[in-house]
């Protein structure tokens, strides 16, 4: 049976995955891709695609172990790869203690999972991302949101798409209950302030913040071949380049010794502050410091010396 009838024979269904895969950013068929599938809508959406896209399709579930029928969920995900022509992948994540159940949950998560795993992140879930890094004080990258590619393959298919396509293929996704629990601040997003927004607006904000995303993302990798020109410890070379490009050239260079972290835009300001000579070093956190020597910046463990 060819990959795309897997779903099933109906014209009409076949018909209409085309239409949705065209919108999608598969690899092309025969490749290998894991796709995360907790066994909710977004998910089996992306497993049913991905395999109707021809590739070869693993399906990872990650049980995280915080509800007594966790188990259950592993079967409606082992149930659909076996449908639809997915191996299955049964992963276990152990949760740390601590506050903030939500984003340790989400680290242990990718933790368990390979690196390069496609998730089912949709238009919705992108514009609910680019509002909490908005929130939360993010620049230019923040607002670009996830890129669409093998990693976010049906970044631009809706919620409601998702949810009509197991619907039409007979399937019975999880509900998983945490969607619902307004102390989770993406919830307080999903269910009220794009509700609001919807309202005030009079138009579906979640398409036009998704579309403001994607133009985003563009002038953000324009910015970055720009800044990639840039010797990031060169002091003349960063303090006579237009300052978005001195800070993305900084940027990129701390991430190694930030253990992959950008640094913080006050830690940015004060290492700019370096390069214009309004002071001699920097502390950038993780214990820290660049310093200005004969007109290069490096990077050393803080001392008491260190300037701010």
């Amino acid at each position: 049976m060819a990959a795309a009838d897997r779903g099933g024979s109906d014209p009409g269904e076949r018909a209409g995955l085309g239409a949705l895969l065209d919108r999608c950013r598969f690899p092309l068929p025969g490749s290998a891709l894991t796709c995360a599938v907790s066994g909710g809508p977004d998910s089996l959406a992306l497993l049913v695609l991905a395999t109707a896209a021809g590739c070869a399709v693993t399906a990872a579930h990650v049980d995280h172990g915080l509800r007594p029928d966790s188990a259950e969920d592993a079967a409606v995900v082992a149930a659909a790869a076996e449908r639809f022509g997915a191996a299955f992948l049964p992963l276990q994540a152990d949760v740390a203690p601590g506050p903030n159940l939500e984003a340790r949950a989400r680290e242990a998560r990718w933790a368990a999972l390979p690196v390069d795993a496609a998730t089912g992140h949709t238009a919705d879930d992108q514009a609910e991302t680019v509002l909490l890094n908005l929130l939360r004080g993010a620049a230019l990258d923040g607002l670009a949101g996830m890129r669409p590619g093998h990693r976010h393959p049906i970044l631009a298919l809706r919620r409601s798409e998702t949810h009509r396509l197991c619907a039409d293929l007979g399937l019975d996704p999880v509900i998983d209950p945490t969607n619902a629990c307004l102390d989770l601040r993406r919830n307080r997003i999903r269910h009220e302030v794009v509700p609001l927004l919807d309202r005030v607006a009079e138009r579906d904000v979640s398409a036009v913040i998704s579309r403001q995303a994607a133009l985003l993302a563009d002038d953000a990798d324009l910015l970055d071949q720009l800044a990639s020109a840039l010797d990031p410890t060169s002091v003349p070379e960063l303090a006579s380049a237009p300052a978005p490009l001195a800070r993305r050239a900084l940027r990129t260079w701390l991430r190694g010794p930030l253990g992959g972290h950008p640094p913080s835009a006050a830690a940015l300001e004060r290492v700019m502050d370096v390069v214009h000579h309004r002071a001699s070093a920097a502390q950038v956190g993780h214990d820290l410091t660049v310093r200005r020597t004969a007109g290069r910046l490096r990077v050393a463990a803080d001392d008491s010396g260190a300037a701010g």
